[in-house]
């Protein structure tokens, strides 16, 4: 759906990256600010399709999560950055993210000749679940 300036934009790697990212790291982050193409720069009709793929995610677990998972959305408005890797034909490995300040989205379509997917929803502020010994360490090793 993008444009050829946009896609110059977002494509951030000719090759797709192999894996997810953030990888089973205990706190999802990237290095730097976000790549890719910026929200704000999309159309009506691009930011529609952006909104329902976050929101096929969003809606992909229990009823109250989905409920903060939206929230997020919603709070991000146009401050979201969509990044891609690889190839752009049906068949061709794929990496794609979406980055906002609060999450961000990861998947990849690279193993076993692009017929494998993973994908993942990483909250920054913890993922399902508040980081019990970071919280210990900060409490209580203070230097």
């Amino acid at each position: 759906m993008l444009d050829e300036h946009q896609q110059k934009v977002a494509i951030v790697e000719p090759t797709a990256y192999k894996e997810i990212l953030t990888a089973a790291s205990r706190k999802a982050a990237l290095e730097g600010q976000p790549s890719g193409l910026s929200a704000s720069k999309m159309n009506a009709t691009q930011f529609d399709a952006l909104m329902a793929l976050m929101e096929e995610y969003a809606r992909n677990v229990p009823g109250e999560v989905a409920g903060r998972r939206m929230a997020q959305i919603n709070k991000a408005a146009r401050n979201i950055y969509f990044a891609w890797s690889g190839g752009l034909n049906p068949g061709d490995p794929r990496y794609y993210r979406v980055q906002t300040p609060s999450f961000l989205i990861e998947f990849d379509d690279t193993q076993d000749n692009a017929n494998h997917i993973h994908s993942v929803w990483r909250d920054f502020s913890g993922d399902f679940g508040e980081d019990l010994l970071q919280q210990h360490y900060a409490a209580s090793h203070k230097k």
